[in-house]
């Protein structure tokens, strides 16, 4: 199969909908497919052609639905399998397309396949899960290892049926799959792949795409954290050797049969242009797309350690950028442009300002960099109201995330009583949990912000009155306004926002974001954003004074020589 261009997914904008925050039909607390019909003709007037709904699978939620028990059924407080058939159905007729989460690195320990699988060594099922014999220390039972789970403690969970240990790269409850198992590899395209593409659905955001392939051997990792006893082994199970030929195998085996699935992979810990270029470029027939994590470790996110993450260097952050932008300079690769999700802080108080002085401003001036940058653009669900992180105020009790907890007893196990410490910790996940993205949906100004007439299943955001649906859906300065007016711009210079070349100017300022925008027919867009609170100097590089700029949109009724506080503008050459 040979990859359409320009392929429908390249053009379109997506909205991530985190189902169980998202619209509550039924007033149990909880979002649902029935409130996410509700809403189409909502995202319909913001401008999305595509919807990215994150496990809406049966499932314990342990992980919230990451941790899936039945690829082919509906998590029941979510809604019914006769529900996703209606919103594949609604979504098609007005237009859009439905891609779904792909999580197939682990399955729920809930799953059928794995209560099998831990019975006992020869059944059906006894390597479809990566198990291995414990190590014996000083007569004592210890784990095979001494990798780490990504969400803290071993990566390894023992099981006296087998006598044996099973891997978990997340969570206890999220064994991980053996890929090497060929049986076990079509089961998964089956249930997992094919089920949902012959009900219609339009591709997949594919979870973890590159932990598939371990190194088999599972040596010790390499000691860096001396004060436990389980270490990142990112080097034994990331981008593995077998990676490339099961992609491939999936693209033969299952995705030639529907046409132009739309597929993009999420990419963690992979900083090689060569390595990421393995995958999306068109000619390995691999994946569309993937999502990048430079911009979201930003700060040291990747540490080891939340509570030391530090406020990162706007040059930081047009580094990271660069390396997405660059990946299809001179390839047939394709990028993305993303800065949140289900996993990450809200994108304005991460990198931007949610001081309410410069609140709408900054969501508008966030606006500006995505809508003008290559690749095919991501909004998450609240992003387009300027939604923001918790607040200080709240306690660790409001947090809901099983990382967010894990991490939280991790620390107090470290530094009982610290208070110092775990006031640390707290901002850290002020910062960056995962809760932050996952607070409900502020529909309106009434309780619980509209999302449901029930108890919320996490506590809504104090500040709903104010940032909500309702109060700027039809208001002609507010950030939904904007964004709606951005996507309207991006759809209508295509060619210069979604397919140009990008170029940094002053690249070492620390207050200004500058840069050009290059369609292949000559015509250029010149993008200034001020990242700071003061007055700052406009930058115009010398191969466009010449041109005739005009003001294509700003954030601002400013017209001076300067900008003004997170202050944005487009300009464009005629």
């Amino acid at each position: 199969m040979t990859i359409s261009k320009p392929a429908w997914w390249k053009d379109g904008t997506c909205y991530q909908i985190w189902p169980a925050s998202y619209k509550d039909s039924n007033g149990d607390g909880l979002g649902d497919i029935p409130g996410i019909i509700s809403t189409l003709d909502y995202l319909k007037d913001l401008g999305i052609d595509t919807i990215w709904l994150s496990p809406m699978f049966d499932s314990p939620q342990a992980d919230m639905g990451y941790d899936i028990s039945n690829y082919e059924d509906v998590y029941p407080p979510y809604g019914t399998l006769a529900d996703m058939e209606i919103l594949i159905q609604e979504v098609h007729a007005r237009g859009m397309r439905l891609i779904l989460d792909l999580v197939v690195n682990h399955t729920s320990n809930e799953h059928a396949w794995f209560k099998e699988s831990k019975k006992s060594k020869d059944n059906d099922k006894a390597d479809w899960y990566i198990w291995r014999a414990p190590r014996i220390v000083d007569g004592k039972r210890q784990p095979p290892n001494n990798w780490s789970s990504i969400f803290g403690g071993s990566a390894w969970e023992y099981v006296p049926e087998r006598d044996e240990y099973y891997l978990h790269l997340f969570c206890v409850e999220q064994p991980d799959l053996n890929w090497e198992n060929q049986t076990t590899r079509m089961a998964i395209y089956d249930t997992a792949i094919e089920f949902w593409l012959k009900k219609g659905i339009d591709g997949f955001r594919v979870d973890t795409v590159n932990l598939y392939s371990k190194d088999t051997e599972y040596p010790d990792a390499e000691v860096v954290d001396a004060g436990s006893p389980y270490q990142s082994a990112t080097k034994y199970y990331v981008n593995g050797p077998r990676m490339h030929e099961w992609l491939k195998e999936i693209r033969r085996e299952v995705l030639q049969k529907y046409g132009d699935v739309m597929i993009v992979g999420e990419l963690p810990d992979t900083e090689s242009r060569d390595e990421i270029l393995r995958y999306v470029s068109a000619q390995e027939q691999e994946l569309g797309m993937v999502f990048d994590f430079d911009i979201f470790q930003l700060g040291g996110w990747a540490t080891a350690h939340k509570h030391e993450l530090y406020q990162h260097a706007l040059t930081d952050m047009k580094k990271a950028i660069m390396k997405t932008q660059g990946l299809v300079i001179g390839t047939d690769a394709w990028t993305t442009v993303v800065a949140e999700n289900h996993d990450q802080g809200r994108s304005i108080s991460r990198f931007a300002t949610d001081d309410p002085k410069y609140h709408d401003k900054a969501g508008k001036l966030l606006a500006i960099l995505l809508a003008t940058l290559t690749g095919t653009l991501f909004i998450y669900q609240g992003q387009e109201i300027g939604m923001v992180n918790v607040p200080t105020s709240w306690g660790v009790e409001e947090y809901q995330d099983v990382s967010s907890l894990n991490y939280w007893k991790e620390m107090n196990a470290r530094y009982p009583g610290n208070e110092k410490m775990l006031k640390k910790a707290l901002w850290a996940l002020q910062k960056i949990a995962r809760d932050n993205a996952r607070t409900p949906m502020q529909w309106d100004g009434s309780a619980n912000a509209g999302f449901t007439t029930g108890k919320p299943w996490m506590r809504v955001h104090d500040n709903y009155p104010e940032i909500n649906v309702e109060a700027q859906r039809h208001d002609r300065d507010s950030i939904f306004t904007f964004w709606k007016h951005m996507l309207e711009l991006r759809k209508a210079h295509s060619e210069l926002f979604i397919h140009g070349i990008f170029k940094v100017c002053e690249f070492e300022n620390l207050k200004t974001f500058t840069y050009i925008k290059e369609g292949q027919y000559g015509d250029h867009a010149l993008v200034v954003l001020n990242f700071s609170d003061e007055e700052q100097d406009i930058y115009i590089p010398a191969s466009l004074k010449d041109k005739n700029l005009e003001l294509l949109i700003g954030n601002s009724d400013n017209r001076g020589n300067t900008l003004s506080a997170w202050e944005g503008r487009v300009y464009i050459s005629k």
